[in-house]
C-alpha cells in the first residue's frame, strides 16, 4: 500500500536569495505596466475631449498651464519666418531616417511673440552629409493645429546648442529652458510648446501624428508577461526547494 508523504521544504540559500530579489521586481514591473495602461487610457480620453473643442487663438492661451494646453486645438495668425527653421533630429518614419521640420511663426498682433510650428516629417540623408531644404509660403496667414505637450521630459544625448547656422538641428523642443534660450537668440518671446499642424494644412508636410507610442492593450500585454514570469519563478522555486512534485504524484496515486 502506498503511504502518504509529507510536503517538505529544503531552502537552498542561493535559490532563495535569487527568488527573493527577482520576484518583487517582476511583480513591480507588472503593476507599473498596468499603471502605464491607465495613463494611456486617460490620455486617449483627454485627446477625444479636447479634439471636440473649437480651435482657440494661441494668443489667448499664452499663460495657460501645460495640463490645459495638451492636445488643445489652436489657431494662430501671423506669418512664417522664411529664412530660419529647426530640424528635429533622428525622426524615423516607416524605417526611413529623417527630420521633423519646426518652423518659426511670428504672430501678427505686434506683440513680438513667436510660435514653434511642427510641419511634419521630411526624409533626410542617412549619411548626414547634407540637411534637407524646405520652402515656406510667405505673407500673413492663419494656421491651425494641435498643441503638443510631451508627457515626459526628453532624454538628451548631450547639451543642445542654439548658436549654429540655420537650420538648427536639435534633439527635442521640450528640454528645460529651450524656448527661453531660442527666444533670446531671436530677440522674441517664444511659446513654450509647439503647434503640430494638421495634415490638411497647406504648410503641412508628412503630418500624421500618433496619439500615443503604445496602446493601453499593449501595456496590459506587457503586464501579463511580467506576471507570468513571476508565476514561473515561483513554480521553479517550489520545484527546486521542496518535494511538491513527488507529493502531488503520491496524492494522485492515493486518490486513484
Amino acid at each position: 500500500m502506498v503511504q502518504a508523504q509529507r510536503l517538505q521544504f529544503d531552502l537552498e540559500w542561493r535559490t532563495t536569495l535569487f527568488t527573493a530579489l527577482l520576484l518583487p521586481l517582476l511583480i513591480g514591473l507588472g503593476f507599473w505596466q498596468l499603471e502605464r495602461a491607465d495613463e494611456k487610457r486617460a490620455l486617449a480620453q483627454t485627446f477625444d475631449e479636447r479634439r471636440a473643442l473649437a480651435p482657440a487663438d494661441i494668443a489667448t492661451l499664452w499663460q495657460a498651464s501645460a495640463d490645459e494646453l495638451a492636445y488643445r486645438p489652436a489657431l494662430a495668425r501671423g506669418e512664417f519666418d522664411p529664412r530660419r527653421y529647426l530640424l528635429l533630429d533622428n525622426r524615423v518614419r516607416q524605417g526611413r531616417f529623417g527630420y521633423e521640420v519646426i518652423a518659426l511663426f511670428h504672430l501678427g498682433d505686434g506683440s513680438g511673440r513667436s510660435l514653434l510650428v511642427n510641419r511634419g516629417w521630411v526624409a533626410g540623408d542617412p549619411a548626414r552629409r547634407t540637411l534637407p531644404r524646405v520652402e515656406l509660403s510667405t505673407g500673413p496667414q492663419v494656421i491651425r493645429g494641435t498643441i503638443y505637450v510631451a508627457p515626459d521630459e526628453p532624454y538628451l544625448l548631450g547639451e543642445q546648442s542654439l548658436n549654429g547656422d540655420w537650420p538648427l538641428v536639435v534633439q527635442a523642443l521640450e528640454a528645460p529652458g529651450f524656448a527661453a534660450a531660442l527666444g533670446a537668440r531671436l530677440d522674441r518671446e517664444v511659446f513654450p510648446w509647439s503647434l503640430r499642424l494638421g495634415p490638411e494644412e497647406p504648410a503641412a508636410l508628412a503630418a500624421e501624428w500618433p496619439l500615443v507610442n503604445a496602446s493601453p492593450a499593449k501595456h496590459t500585454g506587457y503586464a501579463v508577461q511580467w506576471f507570468c514570469m513571476a508565476l514561473a519563478l515561483v513554480i521553479l522555486f517550489l520545484l527546486r526547494s521542496s518535494n511538491i512534485w513527488q507529493w502531488l504524484r503520491r496524492r494522485e496515486i492515493l486518490e486513484n
